[in-house]
């Protein structure tokens, strides 16, 4: 199902086209050039214009930015200066009603609730995606958001950065092609969350300030009083209503590379163990296993997945960061370091080991069986002889602008494909993870039919699985 590539193109070929006049005409993609102006530039929305929506912006600033729009207008002060040829709305909904003609593309860059409403009137609209990661909020929306985009045609990205990294291209090749064997285990921890979790809703509201649509910023999500710097702006990721946690904040970078690698699509069980979970927040430190079934001649893998740690003596809602794999399976890691890193990935193959000390899989070591410790992947004899058989990323810059650099160069292109992290894999990879958010959430183990999106012994997932969205903030 997913073979890594970007395309089935070679690199020449893929380096080629990508340089070809962008004012070709092209057909496979929806309402490319209706709103463009005589220099030949998108013109892009950006939907929750500050935090990392800025840097999105920025990193699309070579095409013209035609509306920013934000619940809150005095946080996103500094983008809306910077722009000021950009019309300002704090409703999307309003945006579309009144700009939709003169509008290419969308950067969707909200809290994580509002990700997948934004994201489909956008695309029901015919406008072209990037949206940040995690995808969506709930399973049933990421299903919903993949098959859309396949239908309407139109060219998406998630934002996992790491995707446009030689690193995470290199590994997936290095895996696919055997060079530590099959497959069994793999390990994810992560330094997350930094930011508190694990408490309860806080008593009473504040005035909501001046330049803030709370209502607007609520989105799909049950009305609750405002309450300073407790949601907004950071904080919400920890808040179940809002956000989707350590699990979701990080996964979708640290997981992209065995997701991709080992071809993983559905699990067939998942358990999570945690610190203690409430109904408000997700808990301080959470330790969850997927049992993934025998696919496409691969072997059965079990994955692992550790956040958080104990809580801090000063602050119960902070933690050590020690909630890590065994130290037994991270002894080599150890001893080529010093450390265990604060984010990680490490598969276990019957031949030997891959090793990825960020969440980016940006670099990666190797040890094989004969090995006495870990080595740099570029300099190991085994991955040299590897060739290539995946597209690199063309652009120029760091990770993050590459990775919009592409989503813009298929859009020219007409060409969803191009697009490392689009919908059609993005989505797979962001139902993975949101499942383990709901098996949270429910407190026992799950058997998972994926094509159905049924915990079939546990009919109470369902609600965590699909919500129901405040009227007015349905799915386009």
């Amino acid at each position: 199902m997913f073979n890594g590539a970007a395309s089935g193109l070679n690199r020449r070929d893929f380096i080629k086209q990508t340089a070809l006049a962008a004012g070709a005409l092209t057909f496979a993609a929806p309402c490319i050039v209706h709103g463009r102006n005589l220099n030949n530039k998108i013109n892009i929305a950006v939907i929750g214009a500050a935090g990392k929506g800025a840097s999105d912006t920025d990193h699309c600033a070579s095409e013209n930015i035609v509306a920013l729009c934000d619940a809150d207008a005095d946080y996103c002060a500094e983008q809306r200066k910077k722009r000021p040829d950009a019309k300002f709305y704090h409703d999307f909904r309003q945006m579309f009603d009144q700009m939709h003609k003169s509008i290419d593309a969308v950067i969707v860059a909200t809290p994580d609730h509002v990700h997948a409403v934004a994201a489909s009137r956008a695309i029901k609209l015919g406008k072209h995606v990037y949206c940040q990661k995690p995808l969506t909020q709930t399973i049933y929306e990421a299903r919903y958001l993949r098959d859309l985009a396949a239908k309407k045609k139109v060219v998406t990205q998630m934002g996992n950065q790491g995707s446009a990294e030689d690193g995470l291209r290199r590994a997936v090749e290095c895996i696919q092609a055997g060079v530590i064997g099959p497959v069994r285990q793999v390990y994810l921890w992560s330094n997350r969350p930094i930011w508190p979790q694990g408490l309860d809703r806080p008593v009473g509201e504040d005035p909501v300030p001046a330049g803030m649509d709370w209502d607007v910023w609520l989105g799909p999500a049950p009305m609750r009083p405002f309450k300073k710097g407790v949601y907004h702006p950071f904080n919400w990721r920890g808040w179940q209503d809002f956000g989707t946690g350590a699990l979701g904040d990080m996964a979708c970078h640290t997981a992209n590379l065995p997701f991709r690698a080992l071809k993983l699509g559905y699990p067939t069980e998942v358990e999570a163990e945690s610190s203690g979970m409430n109904k408000e927040t997700y808990p301080l430190a959470s330790t969850i296993r997927y049992e993934f079934p025998a696919r496409e001649g691969l072997a059965p893998v079990t994955f692992w997945w550790y956040d958080g740690g104990k809580p801090l003596p000063d602050n119960p809602y902070r933690h050590d960061g020690s909630n890590k794999p065994p130290k037994d399976t991270t002894a080599d890691i150890e001893a080529m370091r010093g450390d265990v890193p604060g984010s990680g990935c490490l598969l276990i193959g019957d031949q030997g080991r891959i090793f990825s000390p960020d969440d980016y899989g940006a670099q990666f070591f190797l040890k094989l069986k004969d090995d006495t410790e870990f080595k740099p992947a570029k300099t190991h004899e085994a991955v040299t002889a590897i060739p290539q058989t995946i597209p690199r990323n063309p652009h120029e810059g760091d990770a993050d602008h590459r990775h919009h650099l592409e989503w813009l160069a298929a859009i020219r292109e007409g060409k969803p494909e191009m697009c490392y992290s689009r919908f059609g894999i993005a989505a797979y990879l962001t139902e993975i993870i949101l499942l383990g958010c709901v098996a949270l959430r429910v407190g026992r183990k799950l058997e998972w039919n994926g094509p159905k999106m049924k915990a079939q012994n546990a009919p109470e997932a369902a609600q965590y699985v699909r919500r129901e969205h405040r009227k007015g903030w349905k799915l386009a």
